[in-house]
């Protein structure tokens, strides 16, 4: 698999990733299955951005910034129709998270899980 298709995937799951850390953070509240995503979608980021035979990482740390930045918009998007179940625009939502306090949780959180997997 190329790089190209690699950083989509990752793309992808940091899509996922934020959408659950938005909805935490807007409705100050957490459920399992929120939980669970978040934890699969950090798992699969990290596998992915492992490099199997050469060992390292496809992405720096500063990429996957890049890449969370990409993924806030369309995140936001699609928190706002399920978080507070839906009574909250997407511009009215981004009011009620701090977005680098956001991409700081998210990047604490793969770089835990980056221990485990290497």
């Amino acid at each position: 698999m190329g790089r190209s298709a690699i950083t989509d995937q990752i793309y992808s799951y940091a899509m996922i990733l934020l959408i659950h850390l938005i909805k935490q953070k807007a409705e100050q509240r957490s459920t399992r299955s929120w939980e669970v995503a978040i934890r699969n979608a950090v798992h699969y980021i990290q596998r992915k951005n492992k490099r199997r035979k050469s060992g390292g990482y496809y992405l720096s740390v500063d990429e996957l910034q890049e890449i969370l930045n990409k993924a806030y918009i369309s995140a936001l998007d699609y928190a706002a129709l399920k978080a507070c179940e839906g009574r909250h625009e997407a511009e009215e939502l981004a009011a009620m998270v701090d977005r680098s306090e956001l991409f700081n949780q998210a990047l604490t959180l793969i770089e835990a899980i980056e221990e485990t997997v290497g």
